[in-house]
C-alpha cells in the first residue's frame, strides 16, 4: 500500500482562514480550495492556482509548487509547504514563497469530499 493510499488528507478542503489575507482575497478567483488526490493535487487561493508536488504521510503532506509569473518582472514564483490534520478535523496549511513570505491557512473538509482511503 502506498503512502498516498493511507493518507487521511485525500479529498477536497475549503480554505476559510489565513493569517495574512482576508476571506475576500482567499476567494478572489473562486472558492479557496486545496484538493489532494493520489494522482495529483492543487491549490487555488487568492490569485494563485497551481499544481502541488506532494510527499504523503498518514496525517501530513509536504509539497512543492511553482507557477510562471506573468507580472511585470516575469519569471517563476515558487515555494513549498505542508498541511497537517489537526485534532479538531481542520487542516493547517503552512505555505511558503521562495521570496521569504509565509502564510498559515486553515481549511475544513468539504462535505461532498471523500474521506480517508
Amino acid at each position: 500500500m502506498s503512502a498516498a493510499e493511507t493518507c487521511r488528507l485525500i479529498g477536497r478542503w475549503r480554505i476559510f482562514e489565513a493569517d495574512l489575507w482576508d476571506r475576500a482575497y482567499l476567494n478572489l478567483s473562486g472558492p479557496g480550495t486545496l484538493t489532494i488526490t493520489a494522482e495529483g493535487s492543487e491549490i487555488t487561493s487568492g490569485a494563485l492556482e497551481t499544481t502541488l508536488y506532494i510527499a504523503y504521510a498518514r496525517d501530513l503532506i509536504d509539497f512543492r509548487w511553482h507557477v510562471a509569473d506573468e507580472g511585470d518582472e516575469g519569471g517563476e514564483v515558487a515555494g513549498e509547504g505542508s498541511a497537517e490534520l489537526r485534532d479538531d478535523g481542520t487542516l493547517e496549511i503552512e505555505f511558503s514563497f521562495n521570496n521569504g513570505d509565509d502564510a498559515v491557512l486553515t481549511a475544513k473538509r468539504e462535505t461532498s469530499s471523500s474521506t480517508a482511503c
